[in-house]
């Protein structure tokens, strides 16, 4: 690769971990011989700037840092033509990393975005489904993308908790959100119409998931079968089962992707899902909140080009 790169660094990303690693990313970015440029971000509308004044000057954004930031500068870059994204792993869950096969080590990060290899990649858009709302408002078309997946019902307060968590449990963080989430959860009721095929259906619930991605919540395998390219997102509904159930039965099987093997857990594949509850819910993608339901979430088929390994593995429908 022979463009100059910006090196996008949120210091507060993984606890901190983001900012103690900087130092060595620029080291194992120039040790292949690139030019780099690193700026550090103060908040996400921050990141959002920076990028686009570097794919203003021609540079390749490379992002030290977790999901939310990563699924902040593909927002703003989808609207840039001729920018690319690169990713080294650098918060508490890195999920779109694992997914894409780039590896928690600074040198071969940055080994394979020396080496430059792209490939477009889906995002989904939130958008508010209701009139005049602002909620999930967003550069270009009143929308937010995300890269990962769009959530809502008990993840709504497994995120906010999880967010809330101290930051000395790292990954742990998401399971920890889960666990606080289920002591008061009561069950809510959904409704999703699913594009194609116009099919409207109801559910007493969880949660219900927009899937871009296969994972979330630190290697949770969500939708196992969602892949970056197809532009489909894989809309995963988990039915209300007792907390017991919920505990010993689902949640260890989220983490190997088997939970949808189980009875109540329902998978479609649609361009476009409107989702609706009988009580407010915060929707969170990419582990932060993106809209106010009800939303209106959207795949958008090859929107940005990031830098990914030479074989990355089943992220895309062919390898």
């Amino acid at each position: 690769m022979s463009a100059p790169v910006c090196l996008v660094v949120n210091p507060a990303a993984g606890g901190g971990r983001a900012g103690r690693l900087a130092p060595e990313a620029e080291r194992a970015l120039r040790a292949q011989g690139l030019t780099v440029r690193r700026v550090d971000t103060i908040h996400l509308d921050h990141a959002r700037e920076l990028a686009a004044e570097a794919a203003g000057r021609g540079e390749t954004i490379v992002a030290l840092s977790g999901d939310g930031m990563i699924g902040a500068l593909a927002d703003t870059l989808r609207l840039l033509p001729g920018a690319v994204l690169g990713v080294i792993p650098g918060g508490r869950g890195n999920d779109l990393a694992r997914v894409l096969g780039i590896p928690d080590d600074r040198e071969a990060a940055a080994a394979i975005i020396a080496a430059g290899h792209t490939r477009a990649v889906d995002l989904g858009i939130v958008e508010s489904d209701e009139p005049e709302a602002g909620a999930g408002a967003g550069p270009g078309d009143g929308g937010r993308a995300f890269v990962g997946i769009a959530s809502a019902g008990f993840d709504s307060d497994a995120n906010r908790i999880a967010n809330e968590a101290p930051a000395w449990l790292g990954g742990l963080v998401y399971v920890y959100g889960a666990l606080g989430a289920l002591v008061s959860w009561r069950p809510a009721r959904f409704e999703i119409e699913l594009e194609p095929p116009g099919e409207r259906r109801a559910f007493t619930a969880f949660s219900v998931g927009a899937a871009n991605s296969k994972m979330y919540g630190g290697g949770m395998r969500a939708a196992p079968d969602a892949l970056l390219d197809d532009g489909l997102l894989e809309v995963v509904v988990l039915e209300s089962v007792g907390k017991l159930r919920f505990l010993t039965r689902i949640l260890p099987k989220v983490f190997k992707g088997t939970h949808v093997r189980e009875p109540g857990v329902h998978v479609f594949r649609a361009r476009e899902i409107a989702l609706s509850a009988d009580r407010p819910f915060t929707m969170y993608a990419d582990g932060d909140p993106i809209g106010e339901l009800p939303v209106r979430v959207r795949a958008l088929q090859g929107a940005v080009t990031m830098i990914v390994p030479a074989q990355p593995g089943s992220a895309f429908s062919e390898g």
